[in-house]
């Protein structure tokens, strides 16, 4: 199972302004991961894929459709990527929602 952190740079967060989190946390820093960026998928690699769609609904997250469809909530994110957006938040009912398959190529196209 590939992370979609695998290949992400991090940084540690000690900075004053954070004292308190780390004091409450009872750590000495957060490590917090580079944000990733993706280049957009080419015509043969979108031309590969099979994309279903989904409307979507009140009470709907994207950890509860990739489980659905995935059958493992951590690919949430690569439904928010190929629809353009970031989190659940960013979608709203009757919104159609891009499901890309088959997970083991959409994964290779964004953890290259």
């Amino acid at each position: 199972m590939t992370s979609r952190y695998t290949n992400t740079r991090f940084f540690t967060n000690n900075l004053p302004e954070y004292e308190n989190v780390l004091e409450d946390r009872g750590v000495n820093y957060i490590r917090q991961y580079q944000s990733s960026t993706y280049k957009n998928l080419t015509e043969d690699q979108l031309a590969s894929l099979s994309v279903s769609s989904y409307s979507w609904q009140v009470g709907d997250r994207l950890e509860k459709i990739s489980s659905r469809v995935y059958n493992d909530p951590q690919y949430w994110w690569i439904i928010a990527r190929y629809n353009n957006k970031p989190t659940d938040a960013h979608f709203k009912r009757g919104d159609t929602v891009k499901i890309p398959q088959p997970l083991n190529l959409i994964l290779s196209y964004y953890t290259e």
